[in-house]
């Protein structure tokens, strides 16, 4: 069978979902569904793969979307008792207090705190905590969400305390006699080898994401601004170059020093440290101050069916200090550390749970380990707070709970279909071939399409393919492939649990060293957490917190600017130094660089009415 070909079929699921969800705007419960169907179609009757396989592997898929739409339940339930209890009033008006502008506004709740929860917790956490934030702030509920999808790139490597790193990594090249070859030439043992390329990691997202802040800023003024214009979020730049590298210089310094842990984490809390005060001093704050544009004047897919419902509310006759406003959010940031961290509680609440293995006889097992998940954790914080708040002497308990089980009915279908398709998808051929060699040498020796489970699943075809494209230009593309495994995972960590082993495989068939392979694979992670700003189910479940359900292709389209941005940015820096030396690929970083800014420069938007994306 011609690579070409399996390349395509493999494509067919992927471009089911570009399709209808992107391009022709269709709502992801009605997307998603169809996009399961294709790829089961391919995966019985063209792939190979048996139907025991297809039906565990949906299981699968239904189980870790129960997990989400858990963690999504928690998120509501946390934002609406905030709400009830008149803490959202009170941290708006101390936003406020700091400064009016939209712009700072988004920095500091989606970038600085997303960035903390991402290394406390993952899972797709700080969008679902920090989009209904933003909206109780007043922003548009598609702005809230875009905004939140686009800080998922820079912090993901090192979310959940490191476990794109420490798991993905680390068990993706575990025990290959490749990974063997490369620690043995670099003279190091296999962790340190991970770690090396944790640092590594972490240096190439300092590079290419110092800038996101501003990208961010430049998209919310962009798409949601009076203006439709790049230039309201880019005369920023102060400010948001700032917030970039108050979070990106400490996190570099930690995994440098410390592993691959607790880069974003601390990162993340140093940044809060060092810009808030900052932001409060009148440090860098632009002189011109955006707002959106009064609510009668906003497009109506900007806002979500909760839009009004999740504004700020005063409690009569009970006012919270700053400090005891914001209480719930540290009491999330201290549980998420504690229950990652201390390994008794970590054990303790990975002992609740519920696991079937080998599902229809096949290696696929599903798992549920609800108490660790993070919706737990803003579950225990929302009971904190109504004791912590006073709730009984006022706000309305029970419609916070009414109304994040209302949130969880409506994201439902589409995740429940969005994520057995991603792992009909992965798990297309278990036990086949990973090396990269094996694989072209079956398809070259013309294995039938009926038995492709002896050649690879449809992602690590897609990748195959890509690597017989690019050649000796591997390292440009090697993000893009760990973006796809995001993508369709929803996972930096199973991203790279996916394709690390390949990635290393093809570096070592190009030629490159130890070093260099090494920089493949931080290549991959690096990618792999781009590819967060765009995967269906964390931009759903996000969706889903502020209300705003149906509009996730919008959402796609206009993620996919800053995710096209980091991914080249960072191929382009990676070729640079692999290459070695002072060499054109320098040239080529930079000129995409401003080729990037200049078009943020020179776009305009249409007023109200028009296409604007």
């Amino acid at each position: 069978m011609n690579l070409g070909v399996l390349v395509f079929l493999a494509l067919l699921p992927l471009a089911t979902v570009g399709l209808f969800l992107v391009v022709l705007r269709w709502p992801a419960k009605y997307a998603m569904p169809l996009a399961y169907a294709v790829a089961v179609v391919i995966a019985l009757g063209l792939w190979g793969t048996e139907l025991p396989v297809v039906a565990a592997a949906s299981i699968n898929g239904i189980v870790v979307a129960l997990n989400i739409l858990f963690i999504v339940f928690g998120a509501i339930l946390l934002l609406y008792t905030l709400r009830e209890s008149g803490a959202i009033a009170t941290i708006q008006q101390g936003f406020a207090d700091i400064s009016p502008d939209r712009r700072v506004q988004a920095i500091i709740v989606a970038w600085l705190f997303g960035c903390l929860i991402e290394g406390a917790s993952g899972f797709g956490t700080p969008a679902a905590i920090a989009a209904p934030l933003l909206v109780a702030l007043g922003f548009p509920a598609m702005a809230a969400v875009v905004s939140a999808m686009i800080i998922q790139s820079t912090p993901v490597s090192f979310g959940a305390v490191g476990t794109p790193i420490l798991v993905g990594v680390n068990q993706g090249l575990a025990g290959q006699t490749v990974t063997e070859r490369m620690t043995e030439a670099a003279g190091l043992t296999h962790i340190e080898f991970v770690h090396q390329i944790g640092v590594q990691v972490a240096m190439i997202h300092s590079i290419v994401g110092f800038l996101v802040p501003l990208i961010m800023v430049g998209m919310l003024t962009r798409f949601f601004g009076k203006n439709r214009s790049f230039m309201e979020g880019l005369r920023a730049w102060p400010f948001a170059l700032f917030a970039g590298l108050a979070f990106v210089i400490p996190y570099y310094a930690v995994a440098a020093l410390l592993g691959p842990a607790f880069p974003a984490l601390i990162g993340g809390l140093i940044g809060i440290a060092i810009v808030v005060p900052a932001a409060r001093a009148g440090f860098l704050i632009p002189k011109d101050t955006f707002h959106f544009e009064e609510r009668s004047k906003w497009e109506p897919e900007w806002i979500s069916r909760f839009q009004d419902d999740i504004q700020p509310m005063r409690a009569e006759g009970y006012e919270l200090s700053q400090a005891r406003a914001w209480a719930p959010y540290v009491i999330v940031a201290i549980l998420l550390v504690v229950t990652r961290t201390i390994d008794p509680v970590v054990n303790a609440l990975q002992s609740v749970a519920f696991s079937w293995t080998n599902i229809f006889g096949t290696e696929i097992s599903a798992s549920s380990t609800p108490l660790y998940l993070p919706g737990f954790v803003l579950l225990v914080a929302s009971v904190i707070t109504y004791f912590l708040h006073h709730m009984w002497d006022h706000g309305n308990y029970l419609n916070a709970w009414k109304t994040a089980g209302q949130t969880i009915l409506s994201a439902g279908v589409a995740l429940i279909f969005a994520v057995p398709m991603v792992q009909v998808f992965i798990n297309s051929a278990p036990g086949g071939y990973d090396d990269v060699v094996q694989i072209r040498e079956a398809v070259e020796a013309g294995v039938a399409l009926g038995a492709a489970a002896q050649i690879a699943s449809m992602p690590e075809m897609v990748a195959q393919g890509v690597a017989a494209l690019a050649g000796g230009l591997w390292p440009v593309f090697a993000p893009l492939i760990g973006g796809l495994g995001a993508f369709l995972a929803g996972s930096n960590t199973v991203s790279n649990l996916m394709f690390s082993f390949f990635q290393i495989s093809t570096a070592e068939q190009i030629g490159l060293g130890s070093a260099g392979a090494s920089l493949v694979v931080a290549l991959q992670a690096v990618g792999g957490a781009g590819g967060n700003m765009v995967t269906v189910h964390n931009v759903v479940a996000a969706s889903a917190t502020v209300g705003l359900i149906g509009r996730e292709g919008d959402i796609i389209r206009k993620t996919l600017i800053p995710m096209t941005y980091y991914v080249f940015a960072a191929g382009f820096i990676g070729m640079a130094i692999i290459a070695g030396g002072i060499n054109i690929w320098y040239l080529v970083f930079l000129l995409w660089l401003a080729f990037c800014l200049g078009f943020m420069v020179v776009n305009k938007g249409k007023r109200p009415g028009l296409a604007t994306s």
